[in-house]
């Protein structure tokens, strides 16, 4: 095989890694890229094409992190990772670990690691890299990274729910959800809630949004019941669609430009978190994106004229 061929097969587990350590679409897919530049510019061929490669990526991705960091200790309102509708890597054998490592909630989690905890985790715990191969790709010892890996644990265990929900029930509470979200049904929006549900969006100071998380089952039905039926009456649609492996939508424009996404986390028989993405900045990958300061105006002008 040719280096382009070789490569090409090995894109979707690369961009998996990064985007996993990063929680960034755009900068994934850079990463990707710087990767393929250093493997094409190499004189020699590896022994390992998967293992040099995957290292490559890794470093890059740890070296990316280690600067975004900064900026998201800066960032306005709650920092949540860019949404991603499908994972191009699929292995059976790992099917489990690779949909719950992609969710909003354990993309969150990893954030509480360091890059490198977040790296050794990640190649061991989700891809089953060798602790030979996760060593080279960190530049640690190996038994290095076993204390990196214990510790990496203890941090994700403590912040994982105890009752998670299956496939089929997430997706059939998640389509009364949307029914009961068009329709502005407060009621039954209510009954599909956990008590202390938590409702926050992602604007990064670029797109309108709450002014702080929203919590209770009560507060988070009124606040989703007065907003969007007003939004479906100006011309924005959804698509009850995954978003990081969870229930979710897409959210756009009467021209079909993105405007929002919309994930939902089920637990134990009733939705306990929902996060929504309106920064623009966080959405290009998705297509074209909707002006969402323009919307809003027109909401709150449709709004003045029906009362």
């Amino acid at each position: 095989m040719s280096k382009v061929e070789d490569f090409e097969e090995l894109r979707p587990l690369l961009f998996s890694i990064a985007y996993r350590i990063l929680g960034s679409v755009s900068e994934a897919e850079d990463a990707v890229q710087e990767t393929w530049l250093r493997f094409d510019g190499s004189a020699t061929r590896p022994t390992s094409t998967k293992a040099f490669l995957s290292a490559t990526v890794t470093r890059i991705s740890i070296d990316v992190l280690r600067s975004a960091r900064v900026r998201r200790e800066e960032y306005v309102g709650p920092w949540f990772p860019e949404p991603l509708l499908s994972d191009p890597y699929q292995d059976p054998a790992r099917s489990a670990e690779l949909a719950d490592s992609v969710s909003m909630a354990a993309l969150l989690l990893l954030e509480r690691l360091s890059p490198l905890e977040r790296a050794v985790f990640l190649l061991r715990e989700v891809f089953a890299f060798g602790f030979d191969e996760v060593a080279a790709a960190v530049g640690r010892s190996e038994a290095a990274c076993r204390q990196l890996l214990v510790r990496a644990r203890r941090h994700m265990e403590a912040g994982r729910p105890r009752f998670a929900a299956d496939r089929q029930e997430r997706q059939r509470l998640a389509a009364r959800f949307f029914d009961a979200l068009e329709n502005g049904d407060v009621g039954g929006l209510r009954k599909l809630l956990a008590a202390d549900v938590q409702l926050a969006g992602d604007g990064g100071g670029k797109a309108p949004q709450l002014a702080r998380a929203v919590m209770g089952a009560d507060n988070v039905a009124r606040v989703l019941g007065s907003v969007f039926p007003w939004l479906m009456r100006i011309g924005v649609t959804f698509e009850p669609h995954e978003v990081n492996g969870q229930p979710g939508a897409t959210f756009r424009d009467r021209d079909g430009k993105i405007l929002y996404t919309l994930v939902l986390e089920v637990l134990d028989g009733q939705i306990q978190t929902i996060r929504g993405v309106i920064n623009p900045d966080k959405l290009g990958h998705l297509g074209p994106v909707a002006d969402a300061w323009a919307i809003d105006r027109e909401m709150k002008q449709a709004r003045r004229r029906m009362n």
